[in-house]
């Protein structure tokens, strides 16, 4: 083990060797391998997530504007309070940059980052600023939530279900990669993402079993819900909507499938969640599977050969 690199190990096996140093309390009401932490107080519970984006690895100055990055390092988080049913409240921001960065771009980025909280009412309370080679955008959200949605509920029978917009943020990756500035509404969707915020509390209410953001890819984000509720999903490909701008980059990348980016694609911040199969679905979202004894996650009843998702150190 003391020779083998982290790429080596992989993210998930890295998370499950941290998570089995941690230790545990009776504060934490839902720990680490959730989209967030459910965190009692004295006086309550709170749900907590952090994310962190890195110039080079998550954006690039060239492709997208401060104010982008701003919006799309707040939604990162947003999203994951999204994903437990929540409401984020507060955020506070790690910054750390480059000496020769211009001030106005950073009065952008902050303006971005604002102009993403007002959208569910939270406020920056705070952070920490640091001299780095890159920059990187660190931030963590504390939200609200009445009924914490977590991974691990999901029922064999249960119907699957997305809300939010699949396969366009990483059509636009896919363009923005071949030096493409269109179409218009992909490239947008990879510089600032627009989440469904209203979808996740609405899940909660109307009786969501597991729930999940889709920042990696739909399938390797099922594979966590799937693996953590130790069952098997099940999706039908032709539930899925394919965009027009979808469509476009996959014609000009030489033909690729466009359900690649639909289940293999990351960055929309969308949401996947279980519910009973007697259950209602809420306003905004869609079926697109079930869930069936077993485990892993397959399309119409085999394994995707497209790839499931991003990986890190890949």
């Amino acid at each position: 083990m003391s020779e083998q690199t982290i790429a080596e190990l992989g993210e998930f096996a890295l998370i499950d060797l941290v998570r089995g140093r941690l230790g545990t309390s009776d504060y934490v009401l839902v720990g680490p391998g959730d989209d967030a932490a459910h965190i009692a107080t004295a006086d309550g519970t709170y749900v907590t997530a952090t994310d962190i984006l890195v110039e080079g690895r998550h954006f690039r100055r060239d492709w997208s504007t401060a104010a982008d990055i701003g919006r799309k390092a707040v939604a990162a988080n947003l999203s994951d309070i999204n994903a437990m049913g929540g409401v984020a409240t507060a955020l506070v921001v790690a910054f750390a940059a480059p000496g020769d960065t211009p001030v106005k771009w950073v009065a952008d980025l902050i303006g971005g980052m604002v102009e993403e909280c007002d959208k569910v009412g939270a406020k920056i309370v705070g952070g920490d600023m640091s001299a780095a080679d890159q920059i990187v955008i660190s931030i963590t959200a504390l939200g609200d939530a009445e009924r914490p949605v977590t991974r691990s509920g999901a029922q064999v029978g249960d119907q699957v279900a997305y809300a939010g917009t699949l396969g366009l943020a990483s059509a636009g990756y896919g363009a923005l990669s071949r030096g493409f500035r269109s179409p218009k509404a992909a490239v947008d969707e990879h510089r600032a993402p627009h989440p469904p915020y209203a979808a996740g509390p609405a899940a909660a209410e109307g009786g969501a079993t597991s729930m999940i953001d889709i920042s990696d890819g739909l399938l390797a984000d099922l594979g966590h819900v799937a693996r953590a509720s130790k069952v098997a999903i099940d999706l039908d490909p032709a539930s899925f909507p394919i965009l027009d701008a979808v469509q476009t980059v996959a014609g000009a990348l030489g033909g690729v499938d466009p359900l690649r980016f639909v289940l293999a694609g990351g960055d929309d911040y969308a949401l996947a969640a279980t519910f009973p199969t007697s259950a209602s679905l809420p306003e905004g979202w869609t079926r697109i599977g079930v869930v069936k004894a077993g485990e892993g996650v397959t399309v119409a009843g085999a394994p995707y050969e497209g790839g499931t998702g991003h990986k890190h150190w890949n």
